[in-house]
């Protein structure tokens, strides 16, 4: 049943759809990006779309080998759609895929791999934040993409990564590690977003197109957003979307889920764009 909806929010929820159609399409195993498509679709009362929508969502988690996750979310149509054949088929081929391994591991990327909030956010005794070198800003997670895949030399990777200053509100939005270099022509920024989808599986958007929730952002802090140079920019659900072209930064993560308190969805996006608005949002 479609919501009572002001045409602003059925216009925003509209456009929505439209970008995150987008996203999906290139990255069909996405599934925190259908998820905003299905609630955007239910919003709407588009029913048949919320359906098609969840079976992507089940489809992409049986290829991520997330298999209870796939039956949770396949059951949760046949509660509205019981005889529905497309989804009793696939449950039966789940549950004869499971019973052809003894020990089913499901396939988990790299990124899912992260640090403790209390290593992220630690404190020094003087009360101040923790070191540098305590502060998990995704360094080891970009050497390992850069470094190990020959597109940068461990020195040039050592004397270009950011050393932000801990200890002092910044000005000005931090330039991100891709943009410098693309800014010494070392690698494209094309090249490193491509490479960074590729291995976080997460969605690329063009964040200059998309109709920026201002008031959202500019309740987030200034320091947080300008530091780590990153974009709370949407709001769905229970679930904060932003912006980044750095997504191994589990600190900045941390950081903003402790202001929400909410589910922080990351989002690539291009850094000229993004910090563009940035600097347009806390001049």
């Amino acid at each position: 049943m479609a919501l009572m909806l002001t045409p602003n929010e059925e216009a925003q929820l509209l456009q929505t759809i439209e970008m995150f159609e987008v996203i999906t399409q290139s990255q069909p195993m996405d599934y925190q990006s259908l998820e905003i498509l299905k609630e955007a679709y239910s919003k709407l009362g588009r029913d048949q779309d919320v359906v098609s929508t969840s079976k992507r969502i089940a489809q992409a988690y049986v290829q991520l080998g997330q298999l209870s996750s796939a039956i949770l979310e396949y059951e949760s149509i046949l509660q509205r759609f019981p005889g529905d054949p497309d989804v009793q088929k696939a449950l039966s081929d789940i549950e004869n895929k499971a019973t052809s391994f003894s020990a089913p591991q499901p396939v988990e990327s790299d990124f899912v791999e992260k640090a403790s909030a209390s290593a992220a956010i630690k404190k020094a005794g003087d009360g101040h934040l923790a070191a540098q070198a305590d502060i998990d800003d995704g360094k080891l997670g970009m050497q390992k993409l850069f470094v190990d895949n020959k597109l940068v030399s461990l020195n040039d990777f050592s004397s270009l990564w950011p050393k932000p200053n801990l200890r002092e509100a910044p000005k000005q939005p931090a330039e991100p590690f891709i943009q410098l270099l693309a800014d010494k022509q070392v690698v494209p920024i094309e090249k490193s977003l491509k490479l960074l989808c590729e291995r976080t599986r997460l969605g690329y958007l063009p964040i200059e197109k998309y109709d920026i929730d201002i008031d959202l952002a500019r309740g987030f802090p200034r320091e947080i957003c300008l530091r780590w140079c990153i974009l709370p920019f949407d709001k769905m659900s229970k679930s904060v979307l932003v912006a980044t072209a750095n997504p191994y930064n589990n600190h900045a993560l941390h950081e903003v889920e402790a202001h929400t308190k909410s589910r922080v969805l990351w989002y690539l996006t291009s850094p000229p764009e993004l910090l563009k608005i940035l600097k347009k949002i806390y001049r």
